[in-house]
């Protein structure tokens, strides 16, 4: 008798395993690229803005490189601009990861306090940085040409140094914690970096208010490190060499925090080249911050700073040299920039 014949189950063919994505992460671009008021240069000649153009060219090679050179770029949505992921808030940074647009700027949503702790947490893990710190006169400059406003758009810090920036950002609705000068920075960074140990450079101002300033920067700092101070000549920036003759001084130092006040852009500009050879080290482009810190330019009561008359103040002070940019060329540009953030608003 046959035995009755076993039927062996079919085995269903299994689908080969689909391979898991590789995960890819957006590389952050690098940031390289140009504050007013400064004691000495007059406003932006001809050179100055072709130089704008051909930095901000070289800025944006630079982005490509990497992130060790600051905040990736910026996303805007509406009036808020929100940092990406690889920006210095992406990074463990101890600042807010916002920006307004005012005044045809992004402005970061931070304090001077914001602002020190951000530096200190950047400078302790190695990496540098580059602050902006605009005003009128610097967003009417940065109006008229989109090289300059590439180049304070790409800084890892943007503060809002006048106080028509922080009344135009509440009129928008959305308001900045205060006004954050460079002339405040320079005491309240060299405080920080006098605890750390941090080299300081003084860039800026006419023959000897450098080394007034650090003079005095020591005294109320006790332990501040002045790696160097220099005075380049007036224009020395119109030739390639002579912007060589300087670099050459600052990167000799190796300075941690540097304080260029040669006005808008000139200071921005050389800044955004120096960040190339020195990627650890803090930059403030910090305008007449120099000269108020050595004594040789008095700087308004504190009172008048609240209320936003400080440029009134300095107009005072120095009318042959400050009257036709603050009142013929800032204040209108002024006027027309708060009544339209007030158009803005009331359309709402």
């Amino acid at each position: 008798m046959t035995p009755p014949r076993t039927r062996t189950p079919a085995v269903p063919a299994q689908r080969p395993p689909t391979p898991k994505p590789t995960p890819t992460h957006p590389s952050t671009p690098d940031t390289a690229a140009a504050r007013t008021h400064a004691p000495e240069p007059a406003r932006p000649h001809a050179s100055e803005a072709a130089a704008a153009r051909t930095h901000a060219s070289e800025a944006a090679s630079a982005r490509s490189r990497g992130p060790e050179a600051g905040v990736g770029r910026a996303r805007r949505s509406g009036s808020v601009v929100t940092r990406p992921s690889g920006g210095p808030a992406g990074r463990g940074a101890a600042a807010v990861g916002e920006r307004v647009q005012v005044g045809g700027v992004g402005v970061d949503v931070v304090s001077e306090a914001d602002v020190v702790r951000w530096v200190a947490a950047e400078a302790a893990a190695g990496r540098g940085g580059r602050i902006v710190t605009p005003n009128v006169d610097i967003c009417r400059a940065v109006a008229r040409d989109p090289a300059l406003q590439e180049l304070v758009r790409s800084a890892d810090i943007v503060v809002a140094d006048g106080m028509p920036l922080v009344w135009a950002a509440r009129l928008l609705g959305t308001p900045l914690p205060e006004r954050v000068t460079g002339a405040d920075l320079i005491w309240s960074l060299s405080e920080v970096a006098a605890a750390r140990s941090w080299p300081v450079y003084l860039l800026g101002g006419p023959p000897g208010v450098a080394e007034l300033a650090a003079d005095e920067l020591r005294s109320c700092r006790p332990g501040l490190k002045v790696a160097g101070v220099h005075a380049p000549p007036y224009r020395f920036d119109d030739t390639a060499e002579g912007r060589e003759r300087v670099r050459r001084r600052v990167v000799a130092a190796r300075p941690r925090l540097v304080f260029v006040g040669l006005g808008f852009p000139r200071q921005d500009l050389l800044i955004a080249e120096l960040r190339e050879e020195l990627p650890e080290a803090w930059f403030v482009g910090c305008g007449a911050a120099i000269a108020f810190a050595a004594g040789t330019v008095q700087r308004a009561p504190h009172w008048m700073r609240r209320a936003g008359l400080e440029w009134a103040f300095r107009l005072m002070s120095e009318p042959g040299r400050l009257a036709r940019r603050y009142l013929v060329d800032d204040l209108p540009f002024a006027v027309r920039l708060l009544a339209g953030c007030l158009l803005t608003r009331l359309r709402r």
